[in-house]
Parts: structure tokens; C-alpha cells; sequence
């Protein structure tokens, strides 16, 4: 037994592979991915890695789980290839790859892993091929065969020429002189090369990709005699310039350069660091409505979350993108990055017009679409945006444009058009009042808000605050959807027009006609105090039509005895607010009566006891009203109420003569007798 328990870890450690194990260094996410084309190629042998290559191309990666059941890259077909893993190579007559790669120096190496063109332009230096074959400790990111053919034949004539500079230099520059295996390949990190000192720049993503400077790494840690190979997709040049200036040298830049001085964000562009800069051309700015552009030009602090929004916290590679993913910008923004076929997506928009540009601290994109954040936008522009514009031509045509485009402090509630589907109001005084209680004198957040909470509006009221479980309501009106937090005013979108309250819940009662004999049943049962003062309250009001389809003889009985018409009354007024928009699949609302009531919504239409309410969300000033079509019953007057209570009680019975039989032998008789009358009672 006790053996047992010592070789189970070990069992799941071999089982599992040393990865697994609890102990040791973390494996990076290069290494992670590796790892799962392996298992996926395991059925082909040892050693065998499966690789997805996009179809039509030769671009090959190895796969993570995500990428293997969706069988695509940047939303394009890939099929499955089975290869051996790096390291490995295949031995006539048997299965999969068992045989390690025979370890050489780094210059054979390079042919090994198909950098031939590296192996040439070695031997065609002086002093390189001695190195790569002498004693030391090197890692060369070795440009594949395609990177050395994609090079334009002027740079690649420029390197040819004077091979002994240039390419020598060139070659350098892809060198560090001391083993780097991609466990040490850090996110934003730097290696020293071995032209001139000059800093090589490296990110590992959480998907597994590694780049040098914007390279992606396509096989890794091939192991030399005298260091490490790594084979890249591109030949990378020295990057000398930060992001400032190139933005100071590139003509498409001109209004971009403009606006980085105005707002004082030079200083960070030219800082350390490693960002992302989506950097919106000439032709993106011209794009914008001039009235929108001078607005946000002349404004310091728009215009500085306007570039902050074009700058993700760090350094994203295009190379590095193989499907959607979120990023967040210095403006707190968060952008979809992605890609489809070879272009990159922001927002799911094909914007970026060159990729990849880059500096010492960072990766430029040029992009042709201005990403305005909505802090730098009016209520008019967030709402453009937002399934609202029906109620925003609503307070264009009342004349309310100033508030809505200004600098006022605000939080607009503006419905949804689909409160509208039945038509809209005719704008009148009323209409105009209504309006502008739908402007809060304040600019709000939502997750600010709490339980009681009272907001000024710029039409005179005060609207209260409901939280509910999943609902957050400002008087009938419930938040339908993320707030929208511009320049200057909050945008609430929610899901009917605003009610502002009128009066107390008598006032409301009192001057509608359908509650007239409502009404006289209030005064007559000494109520009226109770719904003219202060307090919270949800009164489920019996229209006259209610109280009509009472029979005659049972409604004056009821009308003729003060008290039992107090208890009924009382039965219909919970003590709490409870809207519509708060209720949910259902509700168990207290009663000043003492019994609870059950509220329920089901297809817009609210239930109170399962009785549909003709009427939600009269609202007062101390409660709400809901109109009902039948007086409702407390469960001590319902017959079938009392009989279930009778089955309770004998039931408890039962169980007490049950628990008394265990310590006397002479209950067990009187048992079947409790039982017949629980059996009775419940029928």
C-alpha cells in the first residue's frame, strides 16, 4: 500500500511527459504550443509534430488546441502536415522521426534547417564562415531561403556589392554571441548583436508566436556544437529611430505630427518602452467631419485620449496575430485586433494600410480610419452609434441640440427605438418637459449608482434610484445596455420613456377615474394617511371594473366592515418599490397586510398572483401603481388556501407522533390514525 502511494506521482509524471511534472521551470508559451502539435502528431510516430500550412502558401505553424479545431489562420483554410519535430529527422524503414539531428557546427547546422542562402552569403564573407565553424557560443536567427528571395533586388544588390560591409554587417546583425534558447525569449526584451551592439527585439505572445524585430520564428532551437540556430521569415534590418521620429520624417504624418505636439505626447513617443502605435495617416484625419475634427483639435483633453486611443500597451507584431483578440489602448479603450488573409483587421475593418514599421520602442501600423474613443465624442455622436436614434431626432426637433453637442456636465436617458415602434410623441410643451427630465444635471456612471439615490433633471424632478438583482432603473426607466461615457455627458440607453412621479399614490389614484371606488374604499378604511405621506410603496390598484365584477352581496359585505376592507386593501400595497423592468421571472413581494404576493413578468405583461395587470408603473412620489381588473384575495380567505394550511398542520402532526413513536412502543398505534387524517385533509 504504501509503496503504491510513492510510484503514483511518478506513474502520472511518465505518463504525462516531464512538462507535467510539479516541479521544474514553467514551460513558455513557444515551447506550449510545440508541445501540442507534438501530442497531435504522436499517432505518426515519435517525434512527429503536426503543422497547420495555409492553403495556397507555404506559411506553416505549429498548432494550439483553438487553432487545431477551427482549422484556420487569420479566418483562412489550413490543412494538417505531419513533419518532424525540430531536432529530429526521419530513418529509412521505420516510423515517425527517432533520430536526433547529428549535432555540427552553426554553419552546417544552417543547412540543416534549409537557411542555405545564409550558408552562401557566409561563405562569400571573409571572416564569418571561420566563426560560425569555430569555437565559441553564438545563436543566429537565420533568414529561410524565401525571406533572402522576398528582399527587393535593390537591397539585396546593395548587400552582394560590398559583401565584406554590408552583408558581413547585415549577417552580424542577426547574431547574438552567446547560446539564447527560446525558454529565455522574453516579451519585450532586447538582445545585443553582434553588429555594433545594436539591439535586436524580442516578443514572445501568448499564442506561442515569437518574432525578432516583427520575424516570426519558424523553427527554433536547433542546437550546435558552438550554439543555437533559429530559423526566421524575414531578413531584419537595425532599427535606429523611436516613434517620434518617425513621425517627424514621414510626410503621411503631417496632421498626425501636428496633433502629438498640441497635446504633449511627444514626450511619450519618444520614451523607452515597447507600444503598438496605430498611426492614422493624413488621408485618415481627412476623413472626419471638419466641424468634428476642430472640435477635438481644439481641445486638449479630447485630442489626448483621441492619440492615446491609438496606442496599445504594448508591442503587437502583425505576424503575431492569427486570430481575433482584445487589446487595450492608453485610453483605456479596448480594440478587437485581427486579421483576414494577409491584412490586419481593428475593429473588424481592413484600416491598416502598411505593417510593421519599427521604431525603438515599438511597432508603427499605419492606418487610414481616425479611432475616436467615445470620451472624445458629444452625446450626439455616441448616440449615433447606439440603437437610439429615435429619441435623438425627438430632442433635435424640441430644440435641446445645445445640450446634447455642448460642454454642459450631463447624463442623457435615451430610450430605444423600439419603444417607438407604435410612434413617437408630438413635440409639444408637454412632450419638451418630458424631454428634459430625460437629462440628468450631472455626468454619471452607472456602477456608480445606488439603492434610493435621487438626480436632479434639467426639467425641475427628482428621479429615485432602484437596484434591483439584475436590473438598475431610474424610476420606471430600466439601463438596457452599457453606459457610453463621452467628453462631457453620459449616454444611458434604456428601455422605455421616462414616467416622472406626480404626486403621492393617493394624488395619482385619486385623478384617474378608474380607481374611484378605489378611492372611497382607501377613506372609508382609514388608508388615506398611509398613501399621502412618505414612503415606499407598490399598490396593486383594483380599477372599478374590479371591483364591479365582485358579487353584490359579498362586496357590500366587505364595503360594510371597516376592518376586514383595511386587511384587503392592505393586501394590495407591498412595501417596496418594485418596477416592472426590476421584477424578473418572479418576486416575492411582503404585503402591509403581512402575507406575500407573487409578482411575476412573462412576454411584457406583468402578473401580480397570476392575475394579468392591466396597467404597469404608474409611478408617485412615494411608491408605484399598477392598474389590476380583480380584487385580489389574501391566502386566509381562499378556500383552497385553508385547506392547505389544514394538510400542514396535520402533516406536522404526523411527523410529531412519528418522532414520539421512537421512545414509546404505544404511539406507533396512534400513527395510522394521524395518517387517515392527513390523507383526508389533503383531499
Amino acid at each position: 500500500m504504501a509503496l503504491s502511494v510513492w510510484l503514483l506521482p511518478l506513474a502520472l509524471a511518465l505518463a504525462l511527459g516531464p512538462a507535467a511534472t510539479l516541479e521544474g521551470p514553467a514551460k513558455s508559451p513557444y515551447q506550449l504550443v510545440l508541445q501540442h502539435s507534438r501530442l497531435r502528431g504522436r499517432q505518426h510516430g515519435p517525434n512527429v509534430c503536426a503543422v497547420q500550412k495555409l492553403i495556397g502558401t507555404n506559411k506553416k505553424y505549429f498548432t494550439n488546441c483553438k487553432q487545431w479545431y477551427q482549422r484556420k489562420i487569420c479566418g483562412k483554410s489550413t490543412v494538417i502536415s505531419y513533419e518532424c519535430c525540430p531536432g529530429y529527422e526521419k530513418v529509412p524503414g521505420e516510423k515517425g522521426c527517432p533520430a536526433a539531428l547529428p549535432l555540427s557546427n552553426l554553419y552546417e547546422t544552417l543547412g540543416v534547417v534549409g537557411s542555405t542562402t545564409t550558408q552562401l552569403y557566409t561563405d562569400r564573407t571573409e571572416k564569418l564562415r571561420p566563426e560560425m565553424e569555430g569555437p565559441g557560443s553564438f545563436t543566429i536567427f537565420a533568414p529561410s531561403n524565401e525571406a533572402w528571395a522576398s528582399l527587393s533586388a535593390e537591397v539585396l544588390d546593395s548587400l552582394v556589392s560590398n559583401v565584406n560591409i554590408e552583408l558581413l554587417n547585415a549577417l552580424r546583425y542577426h547574431m547574438v554571441d552567446r547560446r539564447v534558447l527560446t525558454d529565455e525569449l522574453k516579451h519585450g526584451m532586447s538582445l545585443t548583436s553582434m553588429y555594433q551592439n545594436s539591439d535586436i527585439q524580442i516578443h514572445h505572445y501568448p499564442n506561442g508566436i515569437v518574432t525578432v524585430n516583427c520575424a516570426r520564428l519558424l523553427k527554433a532551437d536547433h542546437h550546435a556544437t558552438n550554439g543555437v540556430v533559429h530559423l526566421i521569415d524575414k531578413v531584419i534590418s537595425t532599427v535606429t529611430n523611436n516613434m517620434q521620429q518617425i513621425i517627424e520624417i514621414e510626410d503621411t504624418f503631417e496632421t498626425l505630427r501636428a496633433a502629438v505636439a498640441a497635446s504633449g505626447l511627444n514626450t511619450l513617443l519618444e520614451s523607452d518602452g515597447q507600444f503598438t502605435l496605430l498611426a492614422p495617416t493624413n488621408e485618415a484625419f481627412e476623413k472626419i467631419p471638419a466641424e468634428t475634427l476642430n472640435r477635438i483639435l481644439g481641445d486638449p483633453e479630447a485630442l489626448k485620449d483621441l492619440l492615446k486611443n491609438h496606442i496599445l500597451k504594448s508591442a503587437m507584431c502583425a505576424e503575431a496575430i492569427v486570430a481575433g483578440m482584445s487589446m487595450e489602448t492608453l485610453e483605456g479603450t479596448t480594440l478587437e485586433v485581427g486579421c483576414s488573409g494577409d491584412m490586419l483587421t481593428i475593429n473588424g475593418k481592413a484600416i491598416i494600410s502598411n505593417k510593421d514599421t519599427l521604431a525603438t520602442n515599438g511597432v508603427i501600423h499605419y492606418i487610414d480610419e481616425l479611432l475616436i474613443p467615445d470620451s472624445a465624442k458629444t452625446l450626439f455622436e455616441l448616440a449615433a452609434e447606439s440603437d437610439v436614434s429615435t429619441a435623438i431626432d425627438l430632442f433635435r426637433q424640441a430644440g435641446l441640440n445645445t445640450h446634447l453637442s455642448g460642454n454642459e456636465r450631463l447624463t442623457l436617458l435615451a430610450p430605444l427605438n423600439s419603444v417607438f415602434k407604435d410612434g413617437t410623441p408630438t413635440i409639444d410643451a408637454p412632450t419638451k418637459d418630458l424631454l428634459l427630465n430625460h437629462m440628468i444635471k450631472d455626468q454619471l456612471a452607472s456602477k456608480n449608482l445606488y439603492h434610493g439615490q435621487t438626480l436632479d433633471t434639467l426639467g425641475g424632478k427628482k428621479l429615485r434610484v432602484f437596484v434591483y438583482r439584475n436590473s438598475l432603473c431610474i424610476e420606471n426607466s430600466c439601463i438596457a445596455a452599457h453606459d457610453k461615457r463621452g467628453r462631457y455627458g453620459t449616454l444611458f440607453t434604456v428601455d422605455r420613456m421616462l414616467t416622472p412621479p406626480m404626486g403621492t399614490v393617493m394624488d395619482v389614484l385619486k385623478e384617474d377615474p378608474r380607481f374611484s371606488m378605489l378611492v372611497a374604499a382607501i377613506q372609508s378604511a382609514g388608508l388615506t394617511e398611509t398613501l399621502n405621506r412618505e414612503g415606499v410603496y407598490t399598490v396593486f390598484a383594483p380599477t372599478d371594473e374590479a371591483f364591479q365584477a365582485m358579487p353584490a352581496e359579498e362586496l357590500n359585505k366587505l364595503l360594510g366592515n371597516a376592518k376586514e376592507l383595511a386587511n384587503i386593501l392592505k393586501y394590495h400595497i407591498g412595501e417596496e418599490i418594485l418596477v416592472s423592468g426590476g421584477i424578473g421571472a418572479l418576486v416575492r413581494l411582503k404585503s402591509l397586510q403581512g402575507d406575500k404576493l407573487e409578482v411575476s413578468s412573462r412576454n411584457n405583461t406583468v402578473y401580480v398572483n397570476k392575475e394579468p395587470v392591466a396597467e404597469a408603473d404608474i409611478m408617485a412620489t412615494n411608491g408605484v401603481v399598477y392598474a389590476i381588473t380583480s380584487v385580489l384575495q389574501p391566502p386566509a380567505n381562499r378556500p383552497q388556501e385553508r385547506g392547505d394550511e389544514l394538510a400542514d398542520s396535520a402533516l406536522e402532526i404526523f411527523k410529531q407522533a412519528s418522532a414520539f413513536s421512537k421512545a414509546s412502543q404505544r404511539s406507533v398505534r396512534l400513527a395510522p390514525v394521524y395518517q387517515r387524517l392527513l390523507e383526508r385533509m389533503k383531499h
